[in-house]
């Protein structure tokens, strides 16, 4: 089930951009390059990471089919971060896969997606709509679309900016567990990806700067909770204070296995990448 999902936020325009590793004092061990998240092998850790606080699964390629309104506002959550019908992004999602397969199940219900976003309605979808969602879940031009979402909207625009602010691969893991649930920007009600790192570094250097890097992911954390905290939806913090707090304690700053974390009560640990 769903814990958590996104504020309404406008569709955005980033593409996936390929980065060089990063090296430095703050990663791993001196010496050994912290290659980051668009190592496939990290990319895993990091969708098993944020599939343990959406999913309470660490499968998270089991989670293309899911689909249910869990009650916060926001209609529809569904596929492998949480897509919702009442934030634009599960619309982005149907209309990436109409492209590849034209005429597709889903492709009809494109114009009640687009009338119910910024609400919680289900007017024109239902359970036509979720059993259609479901099914399409079989067809691998549609798991590559919520892929392309998933890269485009939040994966790549995190990743750039961590690296643009000097971070390894666990920094990019945060700030990317940031984007899917706040999203970039602010909306009515809610806090964004970027109010929530402008907080950070008026308390803390990056590394890009000269900081210290975990502290500068301490003050990165103690932001998004401060964000959190204002709206009920997001009320618990355990994806933050007892999986990635855990691990800027523990230094890895590299996401070198093994981790073991607890998100919402439950204990969760990755022997190897």
């Amino acid at each position: 089930m769903k814990h958590t999902v996104r504020a309404l936020r406008l569709p955005l325009a980033v593409s996936l951009l390929t980065a060089a590793a990063l090296s430095g004092c703050s990663g791993p061990a001196p010496g050994t390059p912290d290659v980051g998240l668009n190592d496939p092998a990290k990319k895993r850790i990091a969708m098993r990471l944020v599939s343990s606080a959406e999913n309470s699964s660490l499968d998270w390629e089991a989670q293309y089919p899911y689909i249910e309104d869990i009650g916060d506002g926001r209609g529809y959550t569904a596929g492998i971060i949480g897509f919702c019908s009442g934030t634009g992004d599960m619309t982005e999602v149907v209309e990436r896969y109409a492209k590849a397969r034209p005429g597709n199940p889903l492709e009809r219900f494109l114009p009640a997606l687009r009338a119910v976003e910024g609400s919680d309605a289900h007017t024109g979808l239902g359970k036509p709509f979720t059993r259609a969602w479901a099914k399409a879940a079989e067809d691998p031009a549609f798991r590559a679309a919520q892929d392309a979402e998933r890269d485009t909207v939040y994966f790549g625009p995190a990743v750039r900016q961590a690296e643009e602010d000097g971070l390894g691969a666990l920094g990019q893991f945060i700030y990317y567990d940031a984007y899917v649930m706040h999203g970039a920007g602010d909306t009515e009600g809610t806090v964004g990806f970027r109010t929530v790192r402008r907080e950070a570094m008026a308390a803390a250097r990056t590394p890009a700067r000269g900081g210290d890097e975990k502290a500068y992911l301490n003050a990165f954390l103690d932001a998004r909770v401060a964000a959190m905290a204002e709206e009920p939806a997001h009320s618990d913090t355990s994806r933050v204070e007892t999986a990635q707090r855990v691990f800027v304690r523990e230094g890895k700053l590299g996401l070198e296995t093994p981790l073991r974390w607890k998100v919402y009560g439950d204990a969760y640990r990755i022997e190897k990448g």
